[in-house]
């Protein structure tokens, strides 16, 4: 981003779309629409935020296979829960921090514990609203890497929720996946690239640096590598979309060549990805310093979403700032 680039973003916009990127509309509802005319098992569930999760789309469609529980979380997840003993493949939709704060205790031993097969859909993820500290879910995934059996993943854009919807219904335990709504970016369609639970995938290769990325970070990550290719430095992009189960063999073998390795997430530094790179590390026994961007360990400001990723320094424009420091 240049000096003259103006920040118009505004502080409530949950849209992360730059100005003429190429999107694709609710890529979560049309993916759902799609698997339920193959699958009569799918269904839906909201907590009075089907617009805002992109569910209104699947209950504008099917809406003899939609729920709406209003706004109490516990007991979207114990309907869930109870459509999965049914036989049902539920995807629950509410936003990432009501999720994971408030209904915690139904998702652990109402879902988790009994292992169903329960998708859980939420929206906003870590910085992606300005709305402040109540809605911003900067530590869900440190929440939830701890709860046995529970597949968490973190989509890049509109390629990812669109291939892992029809993945994480055939999934047999529960899930959770930190959704993109509205106009989401479509990136990861330039790379070759599939979907695959459980998987990481190189984007693309580099001598000099390694950037292990999630969720949107990935493209601010491939941005900052195009930038830095203009000064002659190299940089591999590693997209781990999966965060649990990770993909361990993926990582390490990546980080075993000899290059300057970052980790980016949209999560605090704790508990997220970096922590999960420097877990498998020390397991392994291996010494490789890794350097994280991510968000920091405090609450965050209210505000426009691209004034807040460059004070938390995880823009692309910081990525590259970082790597240029380090190397």
């Amino acid at each position: 981003m240049s000096a003259t680039t103006k920040l118009t973003s505004g502080a409530m916009d949950a849209s992360i779309a730059k100005e003429g990127q190429r999107t694709d509309s609710a890529p979560l509802g049309h993916a759902l629409i799609d698997l339920a005319r193959t699958d009569d098992s799918i269904v839906g569930l909201s907590a009075d935020l089907a617009k805002y999760t992109d569910l209104h789309i699947f209950r504008d469609e099917m809406p003899d296979r939609f729920y709406q529980v209003g706004m109490a979380e516990q007991a979207l997840l114990g309907a869930a829960a109870g459509l999965a003993m049914e036989g049902f493949t539920p995807f629950a939709s509410t936003y990432s921090v009501f999720a994971t704060r408030r209904a915690y205790d139904f998702l652990l031993l109402d879902i988790a514990e009994p292992g169903l097969n329960v998708n859980m859909v939420c929206a906003l993820p870590g910085l992606t609203t300005g709305y402040g500290p109540s809605h911003q879910a900067t530590e869900d995934v440190s929440l939830l890497r701890s709860i046995p059996g529970l597949t968490i993943v973190d989509p890049c854009d509109s390629v990812d929720i669109r291939q892992a919807v029809p993945q994480l219904a055939a999934h047999p335990g529960p899930t959770y996946t930190r959704i993109l709504r509205g106009r989401v970016p479509t990136v990861l369609d330039e790379y070759d690239y599939e979907f695959e639970l459980g998987k990481a995938k190189l984007l693309r290769d580099g001598n000099d640096v390694l950037i292990i990325s999630t969720g949107l970070m990935t493209e601010n990550a491939l941005e900052a590598a195009k930038q830095l290719e203009v000064d002659g430095v190299e940089v591999a992009v590693l997209h781990s979309p999966t965060l649990k189960p990770f993909d361990t063999d993926t990582v390490l073998a990546e980080i075993a060549k000899d290059r300057l390795v970052l980790t980016a997430e949209n999560h605090t530094v704790i508990g997220g990805l970096f922590d999960a790179v420097a877990h498998e590390l020390a397991l392994s026994g291996t010494f490789k310093k890794v350097t994280p961007v991510a968000l920091p360990d405090e609450f965050l400001d209210a505000g426009a979403l691209p004034t807040l990723q460059e004070r938390y320094g995880v823009s692309s424009r910081s990525i590259v700032q970082r790597v240029r420091a380090l190397l």
